[in-house]
């Protein structure tokens, strides 16, 4: 035998069966379909809306259907269930946002864990939270809601997709940093939040522009504040919270794709590169502008850091605040 041939033969034994596995299968991946599941009902979240305007070009990429599979209920809690305990193969996906980094404080005995169970692959895109009142409300700017509310304690009301959605947490958040006592009433979904906005039964909700938009060019709905730190593209003139008159408040809603947490890293990685390359391509990039939301696109490990740091974010509102979530 030759030698370079002995060498080969022990070298390779020297490798684990672990390691060779994942090779293998980083080179042949995906062979198969992909599923994303969307914690949440089709067409009623910016979720499912960021799921869909990235299907198309990550199957392009893949050389694979990406199949978008809706599974809501219990606070998107159903779906990430599902997901954790789908196989480690790559072939099962999550999305989900910000609204994930609540779920340990409002649903106290999950059936995983956020830190131990999912693995990060990327940060999808990031947008502001529009303030978003009833336009016949005799208030024209925060400064003047905040005034409004604080005469009216207990009477005022916000409202949210779900306890424990990040809308939530966006007006309560609001409530601890100006001192007032806005009522919170949970609708299932985004889209009845900002009807019931709309219809007079709240006053406030705090959202993302999707499905919004079109109320707001009506007048149906008045947005008085933006979340982020800069202004928005889409409302160049409404002010930024802290322009507004409450320094220091600042919320972006992010969607994110993660795996079971035993996916193999080059598998891991791999997608990355995936999702990277639907993320760069321009019909996707002009698809999220349109719907007021930025490109992120960063790594495995950038987002972990990234969700780490808002669940102990929102851990700390919850323990400071002693906010009440049945």
């Amino acid at each position: 035998m030759k030698l370079a041939s002995a060498l080969a033969i022990v070298l390779s034994a020297l490798v684990p069966t672990s390691a060779i596995g994942a090779a293998a299968a980083d080179a042949t991946f995906p062979n198969r379909p992909v599923r994303i599941v969307v914690p949440y009902p089709p067409g009623a979240s910016p979720n499912d809306a960021a799921a869909r305007i990235v299907q198309p070009k990550l199957a392009e990429a893949m050389r694979q259907q990406v199949v978008i599979d809706n599974r809501a209920g219990a606070g998107s809690t159903i779906g990430t269930d599902l997901v954790v305990k789908a196989s480690p193969d790559g072939y099962t996906l999550l999305i989900n946002s910000t609204s994930l980094t609540i779920v340990p404080n409002a649903y106290r005995n999950l059936p995983f864990d956020l830190y131990k169970d999912l693995a990060p692959v990327t940060m999808l895109s990031a947008a502001p939270q529009l303030v978003m009142i009833n336009s016949a409300l005799p208030v024209t700017t925060l400064k003047e809601l905040i005034a409004y509310a604080k005469s009216r304690p207990g009477q005022v009301k916000f409202s949210s997709g779900g306890l424990g959605t990040l809308p939530h947490f966006a007006g309560e958040l609001v409530n601890h940093m100006a001192g007032l006592q806005m009522v919170h009433v949970p609708y299932k979904g985004g889209a009845p939040a900002a009807a019931a906005v709309i219809s007079g039964e709240v006053q406030m909700f705090i959202g993302t522009s999707t499905g919004a938009l079109g109320n707001i060019k009506a007048g149906k709905l008045r947005v008085i504040g933006v979340s982020s730190k800069q202004r928005t593209p889409l409302l160049p003139d409404v002010p930024t919270m802290e322009e507004a008159g409450l320094p220091g408040y600042e919320i972006r809603v992010w969607y994110g794709i993660w795996a079971p947490t035993k996916t193999p890293r080059p598998i891991v990685q791999a997608l990355y590169k995936y999702f990277r390359t639907a993320l760069d391509a321009p019909e996707t990039r002009a698809r999220f502008a349109a719907s007021d939301a930025e490109i992120v696109g960063s790594t495995p490990e950038e987002f972990t850091q990234a969700f780490h740091a808002e669940l102990k974010r929102w851990a700390k509102f919850v323990n400071d605040t002693g906010l009440k979530l049945e």
